[in-house]
């Protein structure tokens, strides 16, 4: 990609993890496991990683609103790195998310946080290090859509209320015209519903860059009708996370079913 800067051309460089993303959304929605350091063991994070990857997940997201930095996120980084070959993308809560041993880190900013250190201060802080480790940066705007659970706790942000899909839609715009290359729209972990259809739609209908979904999506109607509102990458994560790697075999079948076939 090449931008001009006073009369001179810049090569803006798409990586291979981002490269890998478009050439797959060409043929097929994706799915992304999320996994937290905080609370899966790296032998966990192993089993779970070997899983998706045989049953067609298309990445590992790894990252956490508390407690995902340091030795604990690089030792779990490793053993999924050590049991499969599906891309390992950072998706850091703060400058600490770091881990060298990463392929790729969704660069994000929490557009609508009240705190301007979610939105350009922890990446100011943490620019140099994922140079350091040249770890390929992905720009994405991060907004939190109602009930937002603990990532709007600690994020500090003011969740786009459910019934006001043209908020969430403004904020999107926004985050591309920027130069955000990816949208994520967070209903929050655990949270007991997904992003609302209709805000997913109206998202989608005003961006040209990929739209990713996640929170509160457990089951295969929750992945239909999110993939089918627009959605171009759906996430999960507690529904993986808080079961035994058998359930979680089943259950990722499911939501991959209805996040690519429907």
């Amino acid at each position: 990609m090449k931008l001009k800067n006073g009369g001179r051309l810049m090569n803006i460089k798409i990586g291979k993890v981002e490269q890998y993303i478009h050439e797959k959304l060409e043929k097929e929605k994706l799915h992304f496991v999320l996994l937290d350091p905080d609370d899966v063991s790296p032998e966990i994070a192993s089993k779970i990683a070997r899983i998706s990857e045989e049953v067609g997940v298309d990445g590992i997201m790894i990252g956490g609103s508390t407690g995902a930095e340091g030795e604990v996120l690089d030792n779990v980084v490793k053993a999924i790195k050590e049991s499969s070959n599906l891309p390992v993308i950072l998706f850091p809560g703060s400058q600490r998310g770091i881990s060298k041993y990463a392929d790729a880190i969704f660069f994000m900013s929490l557009l609508n946080s009240r705190n301007p250190f979610f939105i350009t201060g922890a990446q100011a802080l943490g620019a140099f290090q994922v140079k350091k480790y040249n770890i390929e940066p992905i720009p994405m705007a991060y907004l939190i859509v109602e009930p937002g659970e603990t990532v709007g706790w600690v994020g500090d942000a003011k969740p786009i209320p459910r019934h006001k899909p043209k908020i969430a839609a403004a904020y999107a715009l926004a985050g591309q015209y920027l130069g955000m290359r990816l949208v994520y729209l967070e209903a929050g972990s655990g949270a007991p519903k997904h992003v609302p259809a209709d805000m997913i739609r109206i998202v989608k209908s005003v961006i040209d860059v990929p739209l990713i979904v996640g929170g509160g999506i457990r089951t295969y109607e929750d992945a239909k009708k999110v993939a089918q509102s627009g959605a171009d990458i759906i996430v999960t994560g507690t529904a993986i996370e808080s079961c035994s790697p058998e359930d979680a075999k089943t259950r990722l079948i499911n939501l991959i079913k209805g996040t690519k076939k429907h």
